[in-house]
């Protein structure tokens, strides 16, 4: 009688299946991690971070993986292609604007008409441009037509250029002007300027003063601003690149309702 209870207790045991538990939730998080490593090899960082989501919602973990969802660091996220500098100019989207805004980007849109119809008159394409942003109307001159290297005095053959711009900032409603100098990266250390920032300043100043000397402008609407090599739109790296960014720039402001109360 007592064998036959001891052979029933042997054929009731069963083998531990609580390893099963932790086993599934490892093939889970593999398979889970081979979806995300096939999702990263795409450039679609939209339906990657969707799906990130998505898994670190059915995943309640904590933090694990997922922690980190994106293999792109922040601000690096989108197209692997290098923008050129010169094309982070933000342009004029109209249907962001206010109805005076609107205005004040189309009366302009005619100051830069005039400006690019006196560039093309005297073939100083490759000296003078423009551009309309949400900023305002930048004007920009290559250095090499106002200025001598390492030098903030503008050229007397060249004063006549800057006489004839301050003409085509004679408007009919004044707006606030700033006149900014930049430079290249290669460093300056002359009698006159330690650095590239104090020559880009005196620059802008000087020009500045050549414009004021228009009766018909206003200084009180006009400031200076020396960048140095600090705000490129080309890369120094080459000899054309090093050219674009030598410049002053002049930016005239859109009116805004404060200043025309």
């Amino acid at each position: 009688m007592s064998k036959r209870r001891k052979k029933k207790k042997r054929h009731e045991e069963h083998i531990d299946e609580s390893w099963l538990l932790p086993y599934s939730d490892l093939l889970t998080l593999l398979v889970a991690l081979f979806i995300v490593l096939f999702a990263s090899s795409s450039i679609d960082m939209q339906k990657f971070q969707s799906l990130s989501n998505a898994f670190n919602a059915e995943l309640t973990g904590g933090t694990g993986i997922f922690e980190y969802p994106s293999p792109i660091p922040e601000g690096d996220q989108g197209s692997t292609d290098e923008q050129p500098e010169e094309d982070k100019t933000q342009e004029v989207h109209y249907d962001n604007l206010t109805e005076e805004e609107r205005e004040e980007q189309n009366r302009l849109a005619e100051i830069q008409h005039n400006i690019d119809a006196y560039i093309q008159e005297n073939g100083l394409n490759n000296q003078l441009s423009t551009s309309l942003t949400v900023e305002g109307l930048s004007l920009t001159i290559r250095d090499n037509i106002l200025f001598d290297p390492g030098s903030a005095s503008v050229n007397p053959e060249n004063r006549a250029v800057a006489s004839e711009i301050s003409k085509l900032l004679e408007m009919d409603i004044p707006r606030s002007v700033i006149v900014s100098g930049h430079t290249d990266n290669v460093p300056i250390h002359n009698a006159e300027f330690a650095s590239n920032w104090e020559l880009s300043v005196m620059r802008a100043v000087n020009f500045m003063k050549l414009l004021l000397e228009n009766p018909n402008l206003q200084p009180e609407l006009f400031t200076a601003k020396g960048y140095g090599e600090f705000q490129p739109i080309a890369k120094n790296d080459t000899k054309e690149g090093r050219a674009k960014n030598r410049r002053v720039e002049i930016l005239i402001l859109p009116r805004t309702d404060e200043k025309a109360q």
